[in-house]
């Protein structure tokens, strides 16, 4: 189960334990509602029509949808852009939460400093992740999402260390490799950084990531023709994506250079 199901799964069981089913009669429905089936269509609904899912949240959260409705309005509002309200409303989510399940807490708070990274806001997001981490010290992706939010800060020392520790628990993804690699070439160890890219490419030989920084650290070698090469593989396997953006970009600072 991935860790977002896990997330659902717990989230499905709060509303009994904590008291939010509520009955037909209540509700001024013939047939008591079916949480789980709110959930899941509330959740579809934001992939296609993210306005009316958060609609549909509040009116189920006035039918004693509970945590749940409360979650797929966050994931609502995330979908629409909206971050700064999404990591708010879940950070009160996990605060407010009755529970022993230390992991969904984690998680909630997770996706929080996910939002308030898109939202732009690295400290809060630095701070909202590290209290995730301090719940449960064992989610490998909350070291990755700190780890990123430092090396925007510009604290690549830091960043690694969380890298390595998310190696620890994962070793062999490519993607943790890769962004490894990348912290070393900022500190100055390209030795190390291409170390960790070459292992991360035999995992995964597509990876964008581990092919956008292998070609640059062939251009600081000074191998040109193998950063063109590199580059131009993104280019041509994933069009569109920001990894290609960034190869392409790169290959016209090289033309430039070269010309």
């Amino acid at each position: 189960m991935t860790q977002k199901n896990k997330l659902f799964a717990s989230l499905l069981m709060l509303p009994i334990a904590a008291g939010f089913s509520i009955s037909s009669e209540a509700a001024g429905r013939k047939e008591p509602i079916n949480h789980e089936e709110q959930y899941i269509a509330c959740i579809k609904l934001v992939e296609r029509r993210p306005d009316a899912a958060f609609e549909s949240a509040l009116s189920w959260a006035s039918q004693g949808g509970g945590f749940p409705a409360e979650h797929c309005a966050t994931q609502a509002l995330y979908a629409l852009k909206i971050y700064d309200a999404a990591a708010t409303r879940l950070e009160k989510l996990a605060n407010v939460m009755k529970t022993d399940n230390v992991e969904l807490r984690s998680q909630l708070l997770h996706q929080a400093g996910r939002a308030w990274y898109d939202h732009g806001d690295l400290e809060r997001a630095f701070a909202v992740q590290s209290t995730a981490i301090t719940l449960f010290p064992d989610g490998t992706e909350y070291y990755i999402d700190r780890a990123e939010i430092l090396a925007e800060l510009g604290r690549f020392d830091e960043a690694l260390i969380d890298l390595e520790v998310a190696h620890s628990l994962e070793p062999e993804r490519a993607d943790i490799l890769a962004l490894r690699g990348t912290a070393k070439r900022f500190l100055g160890n390209d030795v190390e950084a291409l170390q960790d890219i070459t292992l991360a490419l035999d995992l995964e030989p597509d990876n964008l990531e581990a092919l956008l920084e292998r070609g640059i650290l062939k251009r600081l070698a000074g191998d040109n023709n193998g950063a063109r090469e590199d580059w131009l593989r993104i280019v041509n396997i994933a069009l569109g994506t920001p990894a290609a953006d960034a190869a392409q970009l790169n290959l016209e600072k090289l033309d430039v250079t070269v010309e």
